[in-house]
């Protein structure tokens, strides 16, 4: 293994002055993204304005620990994204790259864990004839679950040209972009999971 991938006293390079995490095309990407879920976060106030008894009764009847559950994979796998941002910029590729790969194994539990939660709604009789309440919890968080999982597709490509020597200290505007990429989702889910877990 060489040297510099344990080496953490090395400094980080630092970005230039102005320079754009990734490339602009992310971005344009992100800015899609929020404009997106602003939208449908209106949706949600509209319906929860006309329907707060709907919203409240439906919040309660929600398992809040698939909810807590998904936000501690987020988090975790964006702070492991983070570090692998982090570990190449100081030169430790080897490094970069065990934490892109924890980065996909945690993020791995986000589908599970929804579909797990998924199955108990269903048993408890959360479905699609389940009113309003029902119809925008499941739009929201499914089309979310959709958006990460553009995100590990991501991971894998990113990985692949990650091994195969594509990103040096120098270079590394593709693992940037994933990292931009999945922390604007990671901030989408931070601010899904209070409207349908906490605020009942």
């Amino acid at each position: 293994m060489p040297a510099a991938a344990l080496d953490w006293t090395r400094p980080a390079a630092e970005p230039a002055p102005g320079r754009v995490p990734g490339n602009r095309g992310i971005w344009v990407g992100i800015c899609c993204e929020f404009v997106e879920f602003l939208v449908l976060f209106v949706t949600y106030f509209v319906a929860r304005a006309h329907h707060p008894e709907a919203f409240r009764a439906g919040a309660e009847r929600l398992g809040a620990g698939f909810g807590l559950a998904i936000t501690v994979v987020m988090v975790s796998s964006s702070y492991c994204l983070a570090r692998a941002v982090a570990s190449i910029r100081a030169g430790a590729l080897a490094a970069s790259r065990r934490w892109l790969v924890a980065a996909l194994v945690v993020a791995a539990g986000y589908p599970l864990t929804k579909l797990l939660e998924i199955d108990w709604n269903l048993a408890h009789g959360i479905d699609g004839g389940g009113g309003i309440f029902a119809a925008v919890y499941y739009y929201l968080t499914i089309n979310h679950m959709v958006h990460a999982g553009w995100g590990m597709l991501g991971m894998l490509w990113v990985l692949f040209r990650h091994l195969t020597g594509a990103y040096t200290a120098a270079d590394h505007d593709g693992l940037e972009a994933l990292a931009s990429y999945w922390h604007a989702t990671d901030i989408i889910w931070l601010t899904l999971f209070p409207f349908f877990y906490v605020l009942v």
